[in-house]
């Protein structure tokens, strides 16, 4: 029997999801939670085999959740069910320790058989998304231009970002500037929803 631990922020999803998994003859919901920070504490209960896991959820994010499971429970191995389709979402989460990674309109059979082979040692990974992250490359923004333009997209000036971050507004322009380029956009605005569309802000 393949215990499952399902982490999904709408209580609706959630509940549909125990329901379809609950037909599924050598697979056992053992536990659900709904928040990220809720996540560590269920696993250390429930012990499960597969932890479904969203990205976006209130207290802790998924990604950094898979990267805590991965190091105190490596036989638990994580599945992120998410409805972004965003490569750079991918290649953090496979660097945080995912084995897969499958979209919210794949079918009831195809996540029995995600769970299934993630639960077996297998590395899942939704086609389409795979192919667009080999296309889009790595993430061209440095830790630094990540952060400045996180924040300046946020409303702050370039002074107020300087002064949170402890760096000059002449740097914090320099960083912006860069990142605009690297986006190929025209703005810090329309660099950062292009970050964000590929899961790199």
């Amino acid at each position: 029997m393949i215990r499952v631990l399902i982490a999904e922020d709408q209580a609706l999803l959630r509940q549909a999801l125990a329901d379809i998994l609950a037909r599924e003859e050598d697979i056992e919901v053992v536990a659900q939670v709904g928040r990220g920070d809720e996540v560590i504490g269920a696993a250390e209960r429930s012990r499960p085999d597969v932890a479904l896991m969203d990205i976006e959820m209130p207290g802790q994010d998924g990604i950094s959740v898979i990267d805590q499971l991965s190091g105190r429970f490596p036989a638990c191995r994580a599945l992120v069910l998410t409805v972004f389709n965003r490569p750079g979402y991918l290649r953090k989460a496979l660097d945080a320790g995912a084995a897969g990674f499958i979209l919210k309109d794949a079918s009831p059979t195809d996540l029995a058989t995600a769970i299934r082979r993630v639960a077996r040692g297998e590395r899942v990974v939704d086609p389409g998304l795979a192919v667009a992250a080999l296309a889009d490359g790595e993430n061209p923004l440095t830790a630094r231009e990540q952060e400045i333009l996180g924040l300046s997209d946020g409303g702050s000036t370039a002074g107020e970002v300087g002064q949170r971050l402890g760096i000059s507004e002449g740097t914090v322009r320099n960083h912006l500037s860069v990142a605009i380029q690297k986006m190929q956009a025209r703005t810090k605005t329309e660099a950062a929803r292009t970050a964000r569309e590929k899961g790199w802000l």
